[in-house]
């Protein structure tokens, strides 16, 4: 009789380890809580585009009322290219071809317009001097160096 008892207690140890214990495997296979794909995705192209979005800013920077003044007219070439010998052509030659200052031709292919009277303007490229011409005035002038 208690070898009867021993293998119903057995028994029921068995069973009862079975039910309160989770196996070892079970454990394991459990996968860990992880962001869903989209979730990573959003947050990859939100990254990316903030980043084009300061590049963007970065390179264009806010336009000054002078500039913006001198891109809201018209300029006249014929006009420019009297202001370009009056002030450019010691340095650009006489048709902008170069000499102490660099050939000029295409020069409107290589930077904005914006970008353009700002080099003129800043001296911020020795030793071009500064120079600040009227806005209309400068206008002309970038219609004469457009057409190069």
């Amino acid at each position: 009789m208690i070898d009867e008892v021993r293998d119903l207690t057995k028994g029921a140890y068995a069973v009862a380890d079975k039910t309160s214990e989770p196996a070892l495997d079970t454990v394991l296979s459990v996968p860990e809580s992880q962001p869903p794909l989209k979730a990573i995705m959003a947050f990859v192209l939100a990254m990316i585009a903030a980043l084009v979005g300061i590049v963007f800013w970065l390179t264009h920077p806010q336009l000054d009322l002078y500039t913006q003044s001198v891109l809201s007219l018209s300029g006249s070439p014929a006009q420019g290219r009297s202001i370009f010998v009056m002030n450019c052509v010691a340095c650009h030659g006489q048709w902008a071809n170069g000499k102490v200052g660099p050939n000029l031709h295409g020069v409107s292919d290589r930077k904005s317009d914006a970008r353009l009277v700002q080099q003129v303007v800043s001296g911020e490229t020795p030793p071009m001097p500064q120079f600040q011409p009227s806005p209309q005035d400068m206008a002309d002038l970038l219609s004469y160096l457009k057409q190069l």
